[in-house]
């Protein structure tokens, strides 16, 4: 018998969801619902106390730096933040929760970092990780891979070959470019 997965459906999920899947590729967005999967997962699993919905915001938008839309000069992590925290704030979304969205956003490639700070940041790290990591077939059933780590490196690659000072040296996508990593070494 196959999962059931349900996705939160309050109204605002639904208007996240719909931005997401406006700016982001499909693998993309199949990548960032099966993250927070994951993600509710490890909360479950592991008694983490966190809202559901702010984790799944978190998590829609955790790679929406990749599109074209947000392709500003700074690293891809920043730009998505910086859009979806101009997104939520639109939605009139309190700026406590705009801020956890936007650190989650901002610190998904920075290992021994995110997992030190809220329960919304450690929980989109740590399902970003898990699904390069352990996929899952039941998530990957519903929301089917294709191909995410080639099309993440693609995107990713593709804006610094436009602007180099999106790929600080130190930077999970500076060591992309350079060849030194793959999409799943976070």
């Amino acid at each position: 018998m196959d999962a059931v997965i349900i996705l939160p459906n309050d109204p605002l999920s639904q208007r996240v969801l719909d931005f997401a899947r406006l700016h982001v590729v499909p693998p993309i967005l199949n990548h960032s619902i099966r993250t927070f999967l994951h993600a509710s997962a490890i909360a479950a699993r592991e008694g983490v106390e966190h809202d559901r919905e702010v984790l799944f915001h978190a998590c829609a938008l955790h790679d929406l730096g990749t599109a074209h839309a947000f392709d500003g000069p700074v690293r891809f992590e920043v730009e998505g933040a910086d859009g979806a925290a101009a997104f939520l704030t639109a939605e009139k979304v309190p700026a406590d929760v705009v801020d956890q969205v936007w650190e989650a956003i901002a610190l998904h490639t920075s290992a021994q970092i995110a997992e030190r700070r809220g329960p919304i940041t450690m929980l989109t790290r740590r399902g970003v990780v898990a699904d390069f990591d352990e996929p899952d077939p039941a998530f990957e059933e519903q929301f089917p891979r294709w191909d995410i780590e080639r099309e993440l490196k693609r995107l990713v690659v593709d804006q610094v070959a436009h602007n180099p000072a999106k790929a600080p040296k130190a930077s999970w996508a500076g060591y992309l470019t350079r060849g030194s990593v793959e999409p799943d070494d976070f």
